[in-house]
């Protein structure tokens, strides 16, 4: 082998090992937090009455009868973002097959935001959706619940 074809097969796998380190994984759950404000909205939402929430998610998309586990309130959230797509041009060098792809930077997802309301006061809060982000779970539902915990963090300072 000559050092021209040693470089050009060094190069191709430097090429290998930049795009890979830069892929991001489809399921983030062992390596990423759940966002901190979607985790404090589990916790904080609970006993907010139903007026409070209206007050501070607005009316929720969609409604649920659950029997005797209340109402099931959804927002609904769809983000689309301007994506940044990166992309690498084909190399073929020699004998290795042709290296390229491309990596997108920042794509939509959505979030819905699941309210459990027994006796007309939130129990339960929970998220669906492709809505995580490469470093924080349930970040695309924070929007929608943000307001609530400020509002229920207000209201229990105010009462004590």
């Amino acid at each position: 082998m000559t050092f021209s074809t040693i470089r050009k097969l060094a190069l191709s796998g430097l090429i290998v090992v930049v795009q890979s380190s830069c892929v991001v994984p489809d399921d983030t759950s062992r390596i990423a937090k759940v966002d901190p404000t979607a985790a404090a909205a589990r916790k904080e939402m609970v006993g907010l009455s139903e007026a409070d929430v209206r007050m501070c998610a607005g009316f929720p998309t969609a409604t649920a009868d659950a029997g005797g586990s209340g109402q099931i309130w959804t927002y609904k959230r769809v983000v689309q973002r301007g994506n940044l797509s990166i992309v690498v041009p084909t190399l073929s060098v020699g004998p290795v097959p042709a290296l390229g792809g491309s990596l997108n930077v920042a794509p939509g997802g959505y979030c819905d935001t699941q309210v459990r309301m027994v006796g007309g006061r939130v129990a339960e809060v929970a998220y669906a959706g492709d809505n995580n982000l490469p470093s924080r779970r349930d970040a695309l539902c924070v929007s929608t619940v943000d307001a609530c915990v400020a509002y229920a963090r207000q209201h229990r300072s105010a009462t004590k």
